[in-house]
């Protein structure tokens, strides 16, 4: 029977409306669109050093293959402006150069671009292209260059590098017992389903891009400085993204070497990097050094908290991740230190990647408010539990709303908690031991400012309008829900347009923000819709702006400490004699506000737990320490969690409605569910080996050692 969301479609599970597009190819992804002239293909050629400058280049070969049109390299390519410093204010709207001189800064970045008729004439001619280099010893290792740490002047999001409150050294020393421990997390990368791809063309002089982005506006800026043109002369257009995971918050080099060869060419061109390529030319989330101290009273009282961070950036461009910013607000203790420190090395510098800094943050964190509750003999439940708080240690303020302790106390009767291992390789089932885990959640909840339009026809269809983009979380299904309940009319009356640069300006998808930026907008507009629509009988179209002011200028978010929580419940099987690692159940309680779409929302959590199983057993970039490429570039290699890693993951939320947090009462979900995943698998495989693994992720050479 088809569900009845005739009333209150908002909260109800609804098919995502734009799912009979994608699973008949309806939906054209960015190198998918068909334009009616036929488009030129590009090829990147990809620098071979992590540091140094071009010498010499030879095109003669690839300029012979029968098809190529065009190959540039720097000596050839448009004139473009400087990158900048290694700090930006606007890091996604700066200008990013391509081919623009002789330098080469990381491995894999773009030293000549070939374009032919064809994809296969392309990259054929590519591989044709030949380089010289003048090599330079490039800084690479993070351990081995602890030395030149640096203090950024902030962390990401302008938060604070440094925070301190209370006398933690005092505390720990005299803390009757503590917990001192440093854990290693390794490179990772997003790798969305769908690569970086754009189609570039031009008429006169106004360019339009049809690429996949999670952020129209940005891309749009840093397009139009750096092919030095007014704004109004870019298009962006990006209906449907393929992932994004933070990995296309900003413009890359597909999108200008597309725009230069469809103007040199006067056609369009289109450009898509390989799987091996985004290894290199996109960012990822940095290898990272945490050092956690806890200290607490013999009843589990925490009395001091310390999270000490050294991270991977670049001399290029600097990205401090806010490893130990979650550290600030999940336990209320008298003491509580973070510290965060960068060390620059040349390769392609960090950036966010889904739940940037709480996910390895909290992989840490978790993990020793574990090894604390072994020591002292503490169910970790309760232990959680019993250092909650309702004031933000840091902000010294109350939440907006705090449901960590039901997440807890209710995820732990649905797994079945109470009959747990209560000890270290308690359990066993024919040759595996079987250990259970338990972490907390947590993540900032934003808002960005935000407008949409919304239209009603004579015939009282509806459509709705922003830039805003669908990184396959949903965004076209909740944007329909909202105007549809608002103004009372039938879902299936609704039609959303989204991703296009003519449109009203949005956030982006991007730091859990976007639902409910978007939504708020949307239902601003609708309401300003129905009043007009209200005041008239007369049968016409009625369309309305409507917006939301962002996080900064928002009383509440001065007033209130917006966060998200949740608890994360693990089952592993680890087999004793091979340390292989088997997870067999997971389960993921939250607390995000008033739920926008229970069908989508479950699914993003669940998603993010998988990522956060994936982070603690199988992800890891492995990066040469002579040339600075990552050698298991590639999905062959570098492994991420299939449908045979996680055999019964689920997750619920708790009943909640934030009405501090917005109009809607809804708080973003996309990334919380990979916060303390990791950790919960982890404290479940030292529940069920007693081997304490402290260098993610957790391979079995590592159990088999311990």
């Amino acid at each position: 029977m088809p569900l009845d969301i005739s009333a209150n479609p908002i909260g109800q599970p609804v098919d995502r409306v734009d799912g009979r597009l994608k699973v008949t190819g309806g939906a054209p992804y960015a190198y998918e669109h068909r334009l009616e002239r036929a488009p030129a293909y590009g090829v990147i050629v990809p620098a071979t050093i992590a540091k140094g400058r071009v010498r010499a280049i030879d095109a003669t070969a690839a300029e012979a293959t029968p098809g190529v049109l065009l190959v540039m390299t720097h000596r050839n390519a448009p004139k473009q402006p400087a990158f900048g410093p290694p700090r930006a204010s606007a890091r996604f709207a700066r200008a990013r150069p391509y081919l623009g001189d002789d330098r080469v800064r990381h491995w894999g970045e773009p030293v000549a671009f070939v374009v032919a008729e064809t994809f296969e004439a392309a990259r054929a001619a590519a591989a044709l292209v030949t380089v010289e280099y003048e090599a330079e010893t490039p800084v690479l290792g993070l351990e081995q260059h602890l030395n030149t740490a640096y203090a950024p002047e902030t962390i990401n999001v302008g938060m604070k590098t440094d925070t301190s409150e209370g006398d933690f050294e005092a505390a720990f020393a005299a803390g009757p017992v503590t917990v001192d421990a440093t854990y290693l997390v390794a490179q990772q990368h997003h790798m969305a389903l769908e690569p970086h791809a754009a189609i570039a063309s031009w008429e006169g002089d106004e360019v339009t891009v049809r690429t996949s982005t999670q952020n129209v506006a940005n891309t749009r800026k840093s397009l139009a400085a750096t092919l030095e043109i007014p704004l109004e002369k870019v298009r962006i257009m990006s209906p449907y993204v393929g992932g994004g995971f933070g990995g296309k918050l900003g413009m890359r080099a597909e999108v200008v070497l597309a725009a230069f060869g469809a103007r040199a060419l006067k056609r369009p061109v289109k450009v898509a990097q390989s799987r091996q390529q985004v290894f290199s030319n996109v960012g990822h989330r940095p290898e990272a050094i945490q050092k956690v101290r806890l200290s607490a009273t013999r009843d589990g009282k925490l009395t001091g908290v310390s999270h000490e961070v050294w991270m991977q950036s670049s001399p290029i461009e600097e990205f401090a991740e806010q490893t130990a910013s979650s550290t600030r607000a999940l336990y209320g203790a008298p003491s509580i230190l973070t510290r965060h420190r960068l060390v620059n090395l040349d390769m392609q510098g960090g950036e966010p990647v889904r739940a940037p800094g709480e996910a390895p943050g909290l992989l840490a964190l978790e993990s020793a408010v574990d090894e604390l509750a072994h020591k002292l003999g503490l169910d970790p439940v309760e232990m959680r539990i019993l250092n909650d708080t309702q004031i933000d240690p840091e902000k010294k303020v109350p939440f907006s709303s705090r449901k960590l302790v039901e997440c807890l106390r209710e995820g732990a009767a649905r797994f079945g908690w109470s009959d747990r291992p209560k000890a270290p390789r308690e359990r066993r089932d024919g040759p595996t031991l079987i250990g259970y885990g338990v972490a907390a959640a947590i993540r900032p909840n934003y808002l960005g400012p935000c407008a949409a339009t919304v239209r009603v026809a004579e015939d009282r269809t509806v459509r709705v309008r922003t830039d805003m983009t669908d990184i396959g979380t949903g965004t076209y299904t909740i944007l329909a829900q909202v105007a549809a309940e608002e103004l009372g009319a039938p879902l299936q009356a609704v039609t959303v347009e989204l991703g296009d640069s003519r449109f009203p300006v949005s956030p982006g998808s991007g730091g859990s923000w976007g639902a409910a930026s978007s939504a708020s907008a949307v239902l601003d507009a609708a309401r300003k819709v129905k009043a007009e629509m209200a005041r008239t009988d007369e049968a016409r179209v009625f369309e309305a702006t409507g917006s939301v002011k962002g996080m900064r200028e928002t009383q509440s978010y001065k007033d209130y400490s917006q966060y998200c929580f949740g608890a994360h419940f693990a089952e592993v099987a680890v087999d004793e004699d091979t340390g292989e690692i088997r997870l067999r159940r997971m389960l993921g309680a939250f607390a995000a506000g008033r739920i926008l779409n229970a069908k989508t929302a479950r699914s993003q959590m669940i998603g993010g737990m998988i990522w956060g199983v994936s982070s603690a057993l199988f992800e890891e970039a492995v990066v040469d320490p002579r040339f600075g490429h990552v050698v298991n570039g590639d999905l062959g290699e570098y492994h991420v969690a299939a449908h045979a890693d996680v055999p019964n993951v689920d997750a619920f939320f708790v009943d909640e409605h934030d009405d501090k947090a917005n109009p809607l009462g809804a708080k973003g979900v996309g990334e919380l569910g990979i916060c303390g995943a990791g950790a919960a698998v982890a404290n479940a495989v030292f529940n069920a080996t007693g081997v304490r693994v402290r260098e993610f992720p957790i391979t079995l050479d590592k159990v088999l050692v311990g």
